[in-house]
C-alpha cells in the first residue's frame, strides 16, 4: 500500500473533525484488556492499531471494550479494495456509525441503496440492515464506530431472518 493511502485520511481536517466529535463522547480510550475495565484516554496511531488482511483489502482495530457509557465499543478504519466489501448488508444489536473518508461507493441501508461519497456518514439502529460496498476505481477507506450503550437495554433480535443478507 502506498504511503499516500496509509496516511492521507488523517490529514483530512474534516475526517480529523468528524472522528475527535464523535469520539469525543466517550469513546477515545486506551485498548482494552480481555477482562472489561473502562478504557483510558489515549492516543493510537494508524501503524500501532491491530490490522487485519482480507481478500478485500485491510481493518485497522484501534479501541475495543467499554467506555464509562457504552460496551461491546469497536472503533475501526477499514481500506477497501475497487469492488469489494468488508461484507454484505448485515445487522447486529449494537448501534453504529461508518463514516466515509474517501472513495466512493454504494451505501446499503435498510434494503435501500444509497449512492456513497467522500464525508458522508450511515447510523444504523440496532438490527437495521447496513453495509457500505466500494463501486469506485480507488481504495475506499471508511471508520466504524459501534457500540451498545450501558443502563439501555440491547433490543431483542426483531425476528428469525439471517444476521448477512
Amino acid at each position: 500500500m502506498s504511503q499516500r493511502t496509509r496516511t492521507w485520511p488523517f490529514a483530512s481536517g474534516i475526517f480529523c473533525a468528524v472522528v475527535a466529535t464523535m469520539l469525543a463522547g466517550g469513546l477515545s480510550a486506551q485498548a482494552a484488556d480481555p477482562a472489561p475495565k473502562p478504557l483510558k484516554s489515549g492516543i493510537i496511531r494508524f501503524e500501532d492499531a491491530k490490522a487485519q488482511q482480507a481478500d478485500w483489502g485491510q481493518m485497522r482495530r484501534y479501541f475495543t471494550g467499554e467506555t464509562a457509557g457504552t460496551k461491546d465499543v469497536l472503533t475501526a478504519v477499514a481500506i477497501v479494495k475497487p469492488g469489494k466489501a468488508v461484507h454484505r448488508a448485515h445487522r447486529h444489536a449494537e448501534e453504529e456509525y461508518l463514516i466515509l473518508a474517501a472513495g466512493s461507493g454504494t451505501w446499503s441501508l435498510d434494503g435501500r441503496q444509497f449512492p456513497a461519497k467522500q464525508g458522508d456518514i450511515l447510523y444504523a439502529e440496532p438490527w437495521v440492515y447496513h453495509g457500505l460496498t466500494n463501486t469506485g476505481t480507488d481504495p475506499m477507506i471508511f471508520v466504524v464506530v459501534r457500540f451498545n450503550s450501558k443502563g439501555v437495554k440491547v433490543p431483542p433480535r426483531p425476528d428469525n431472518r439471517p444476521d448477512e443478507q
